[in-house]
């Protein structure tokens, strides 16, 4: 097999259904040591105590970096397709991603 229909082949990946319905995270931690960054990503709902953890990733540095590169050019993309997207203007919870107030728990 030549260089070019190696290119044309590309990698081959497979969704199953029960991965290709995804979870719903509204939450996310992101932590990292000298060779991992973790990505715990959540569900916060109004009026409950705890968010419960969904899904991990565990990502190498070089591709924790990659992944920004591509969330980056994937941002950039979405806005001139349908505009900028807002962040409210409230401050930084610690170092997560919510989207709203984490507070007590009260509804």
């Amino acid at each position: 097999m030549n260089e070019n229909e190696q290119k044309q082949q590309g990698l081959q990946i497979e969704l199953t259904p029960d991965v290709a319905q995804g979870n719903y995270a509204n939450f996310a931690i992101i932590t990292h040591s000298s060779s991992d960054f973790v990505l715990d990503f959540a569900r916060v709902l109004p009026g409950l105590p705890k968010a419960q953890v969904k899904s991990r990733v565990i990502l190498a540095p070089e591709h924790a970096k990659r992944l920004l590169g591509a969330l980056q050019e994937n941002i950039m993309r979405y806005e001139q397709a349908f505009g900028t997207i807002k962040l409210p203007n409230q401050p930084q919870q610690g170092r997560t991603i919510a989207p709203f107030n984490v507070g007590n728990g009260e509804a």
